[in-house]
């Protein structure tokens, strides 16, 4: 636009022309081309800095020229004329009028519109196949994550310096200096996300003290039976192993090797009249599709009962004896092992009977950081009958693998005897296969260390409620109240001091109150305190938990109880050379009160129980309600390990410590005494219970395996002299020192 149309426009003041910008551009085009100067105020530079972060994109270079992107939204409406026309609406100049605010009045700033760049006829359409489209898109979407993190930062920048001197606020200086350490909760993964199980019925819910009567029914026959069968084994073995080591044999076994066979068939026949039940339950898991080790050790001593039958009819083997002794062993063994099973579940539930209001425990899911945590609490000792009864995790595991066992044992027998056009050795293929089969450990997997725990358990008043009560809690906690660490009689009251004008019946009362509506420990001591002085609690309001102590209206004054930290923190002032480590301090409105001297006395089993928890890896997470007990206090009065303990802050220790919060349906453990022992010793012997009889029965099913595939080996190639009776039973024997070891080594803690 010319210099004098532009000054004569300004200076006429007339309506506002309107101009588009094809035709601001077609002249100023005309004027470069013209070669005449360019007298017009170039538009300003608005530096990088000035912009605000969501409008910091660099230049864009398009056909050589440089267009510089104004920050800024959309036009705001312009104002409608009013009704009376006095005012006429003012009409903004397009262009660089509008941009120096070149008319005749000045105008209020108004943000420039975006305006969207200017298309280049030039330019191919984006679907011309040059991808220029695609080139300027991925140009934008890298310009806005670029922006995205210049704006990121210059956030970070912001705020970078913001924090800088709290430390040397009063207010955190005394919060760091008062208040206890806690540890802030962390929504985690579970360890673990167990399949789900096949749900069998549950057996009856039979009270623990008549399960008690009905497991001690028979329980002696059956031990007798028992030692019959294990003492019949001795002359079994002799007779076995004499040719082997060259021990000589009696009268006319000496010279007879029809005598020796019959001898043994006789023997093997007696103990398996002994031990009737045992191989009918085997048979009857066999109908039920629930085939355990006690299965193949029935069909064990039927099959080595007609070889041994048959054997000399059949030619006989070479001079080799028949499999008697091993499975008469196996089948005392399993005897054994059922005696050592009724006799721990006998003990558990004459514990659990023993006491009227037992504590329970149980493993409750997503307490703690998203883990399960055991937890104790009283209750009656709902489902405990029908989980004692339940099946073991040996025989759950037994179940997997017998059944393949089983069939691999037929297979490979068929494939000796019939595939190899030998139809006379199936009884031997059999006997063989199915000996091997049937492990030495598969009753004491479970039953001994079993037994052994129920008993150690027994004697600090707890009870293990059957396998289902130990069948989880890896990565695990434990919940520990103010009863765990010091149980009633443990804190002792050592002296009262008043100060002020306050009396003792209305300090005694006011603390007492707030104690036992905060659920503390110490409520039977002040409890025991209050009745001494005659007094009686008292109704409060606006009852509050704070870290260190508890804060409440009573009738208009304002109570604080606490330690001597909470006092300083709430700007209570205490006498001068004060040294009471422990201690209970009450001040009524803001004004120390009274003074209640403790002393706190640790159990000899406390320390040892947290070093066992500790040691196979379950977390104690102190829930404690009494303001005293802190990791500080512990740690320095008691030297325990608190730097592996949890710490939860105030609200969430009393979520955690709530006697009415829900918990699992699963029992875990029954308890009969108080305190942490107890505790400690069924939840470390529950965990150590299971990883001994999951590894004897993982050994036991792979000793198993390896025993059929090298007696199929051996009975395809008849090698009679490797797979003989003395060789075998050694086999078994070797596969049956894992187990003792392993659950000698469950009590060890």
């Amino acid at each position: 636009m010319p210099k004098d149309r532009d000054d004569e426009l300004n200076r006429h003041g007339g309506p506002t022309p309107e101009f588009t910008l094809e035709e601001i551009l077609a002249e100023y085009r005309d004027r470069r081309e013209s070669g005449l100067d360019d007298d017009t105020i170039p538009l300003p530079v608005i530096p990088q800095q000035d912009l605000p972060p969501e409008h910091r994109a660099g230049r864009r270079k398009e056909a050589g020229n440089n267009v510089v992107r104004f920050p800024g939204r959309r036009l705001r409406p312009a104002p409608q004329p009013e009704e009376d026309g006095d005012d006429e609406p003012v009409t903004p100049f397009p262009g660089k009028n509008q941009a120096h605010g070149r008319t005749g009045q000045p105008e209020e700033p108004e943000e420039p519109e975006e305006e969207a760049p200017e298309e280049d006829d030039s330019a191919p359409a984006p679907g011309d196949g040059d991808g220029d489209g695609d080139s300027a898109e991925e140009k934008s979407f890298f310009s806005a994550k670029l922006d995205a993190l210049r704006r990121k930062a210059d956030e970070y920048a912001d705020h970078m310096f913001e924090e800088e001197g709290i430390e040397n606020d009063e207010e955190v200086r005394r919060a760091e200096q008062y208040l206890p350490g806690v540890d802030r909760e962390e929504e985690r993964p579970p360890f673990r996300i167990r399949p789900p199980r096949r749900v069998i019925p549950p057996a009856p819910d039979i009270p623990p003290a008549e399960l008690f009567k009905r497991y001690g029914r028979g329980l002696k026959f059956l031990r007798m039976r028992t030692t019959m069968v294990l003492l019949l084994s001795l002359p079994l073995l002799y007779l076995t192993l004499a040719p082997f080591f060259g021990l000589p044999l009696p009268g006319m076994l000496s010279s007879s090797y029809e005598l020796q066979v019959y001898t043994l068939a006789g023997m093997l026949g007696v103990a398996m009249l002994l031990g009737i039940d045992v191989l009918l339950r085997g048979l009857f898991h066999l109908l039920r599709l629930q085939m355990g080790m006690d299965t193949l050790v029935s069909f064990s001593c039927i099959a080595t009962l007609a070889d041994a039958l048959t054997m000399i009819s059949l030619g006989g083997r070479e001079g080799q004896l028949p499999y008697c002794a091993v499975s008469a062993l196996a089948l005392g063994l399993t005897m054994w092992g059922t005696v050592l099973k009724l006799q721990g579940q006998r003990s558990a539930c004459r514990t659990a009977a023993s006491a009227h209001e037992p504590y329970l425990v149980t493993l409750d899911p997503g307490k703690w950081n998203g883990r399960e945590a055991y937890t104790k609490w009283s209750g009656e000792p709902a489902g405990f009958g029908s989980q004692i009864q339940g099946a073991d995790g040996a025989q759950r595991i037994f179940r997997i693998t017998s059944p393949l066992l089983f069939i691999a044992a037929f297979l490979f027998s068929i494939l000796s005897s019939l595939g190899r056009q030998r139809p006379e050795l199936i009884l031997w293929c059999l006997s063989a296969t199915l000996t091997a089969a049937a492990s030495f450990s598969a009753a004491l997997c479970f039953g001994m260390p079993w037994n052994s725990l129920c008993r150690r358990l027994s004697g600090v008043g707890a009870a293990i409620a059957g396998w289902d009560g130990v069948a989880g809690g890896n990565g695990a906690g434990i919940l520990l109240t103010d009863a765990d660490l010091f149980p009633p009689g443990a804190v002792a009251l050592n002296g009262i001091k008043i100060f002020g004008n306050f009396s003792v019946e209305k300090v005694v009362a006011v603390t007492a109150t707030l104690i036992r509506d905060s659920g503390s420990g110490l409520d039977k001591i002040f409890h025991d305190l209050l009745r001494s002085q005659g007094a009686i609690y008292r109704r409060c309001s606006a009852f509050e938990r704070c870290e260190g102590g508890l804060s409440a209206d009573i009738r208009g004054e304002q109570i604080l109880v606490g330690s001597a930290a909470f006092m300083h923190l709430m700007e209570v002032a205490l006498p001068q050379g004060l040294n009471v480590k422990n201690a209970v301090f009450c001040a009524i409105d803001g004004e120390l009160a009274g003074l209640f001297a403790l002393n706190y006395n640790l159990h000899g089993a406390v320390r040892p129980a947290l070093t066992a928890l500790i040691r196979n890896k379950i977390g104690p997470v102190l829930c404690t309600r009494d303001f005293n007990l802190i990791p500080a206090m512990l740690r320095q009065r008691f030297k325990l390990p608190v730097e592996k303990m949890e710490f939860p802050e105030m609200a969430r220790r009393t979520e955690l410590s709530d006697p009415d919060q829900e918990h699992s349906d699963t029992l875990c453990a029954v308890l009969c005494r108080e305190g942490l022992g107890p505790f400690s010793e069924a939840v470390v012997g529950g965990r150590r219970l299971r990883q001994a009889v999951r590894g004897s029965a993982a050994l036991a099913s792979v000793g198993s395996a390896i025993g059929v595939l090298l007696a199929f080996y051996l009975t395809f190639g008849e090698s009679y002299a490797s797979l003989s009776p003395a060789n075998l039973l050694i086999f078994m024997v070797m596969w049956l020192v894992p187990t003792l070891l392993i659950s000698g080594w469950v009590n060890r803690y």
